[in-house]
């Protein structure tokens, strides 16, 4: 199963350097059947874009909790046995559980099939929305259009061999 981990540039360089993602558990994304559910699609490119922009904003709530981590949105897509990946029955459609696994613990870097990060052209429009979060899960319509405004970038696309170049 394909899974996306929402980190910060930061956490790719410590995964990087540990050659794993974790310790577990990891929260992330991946197409559950909620998710399948929430978005009517069979189409299993589009449920997966559906996951990682999911990852996305899980990177971007992990944003806004280091202030410290550059303002470019992670996701790392890694492949892990079905069993490894488990989301949450009691949410059901709960919107902010759509698509969200736990993974028990570390899943090598070997595992990674790509990176996902934001290009230099999104820094200005996820550092706002990374400052408006905290405004927007309060119910602020001006807060959650900042935060929306991330969502308008889209992720650009790395191989793993490209992570030393990410991180530098």
């Amino acid at each position: 199963m394909r899974v996306y981990v929402p980190l910060t540039l930061p956490g790719l360089a410590a995964a990087h350097e540990a050659g794993e993602l974790g310790p577990g558990p990891l929260d992330a994304y991946a197409v559950t059947p909620a998710l399948r559910e929430w978005y009517v699609s069979d189409d299993v490119e589009e449920l997966e874009y559906a996951a990682l922009n999911r990852a996305a904003q899980g990177s971007l709530r992990r944003l806004a909790a280091d202030p410290d981590a550059p303002r470019r949105r992670v996701v790392v897509a890694v492949d892990v046995p079905d069993r490894a990946a488990v989301a949450d029955p009691g949410r059901g459609l709960d919107q902010a559980a759509l698509g969200e696994v736990r993974i028990a613990g570390p899943v090598p870097m070997a595992k990674a099939a790509a990176v996902h990060v934001d290009s230099d052209d999104a820094v200005q429009d996820v550092t706002a929305a990374a400052g408006a979060l905290g405004a927007a899960d309060l119910g602020d319509e001006d807060a959650r259009f900042t935060v929306d405004g991330a969502e308008d970038h889209e992720l650009m696309w790395f191989g793993v061999q490209e992570i030393p170049n990410l991180i530098a």
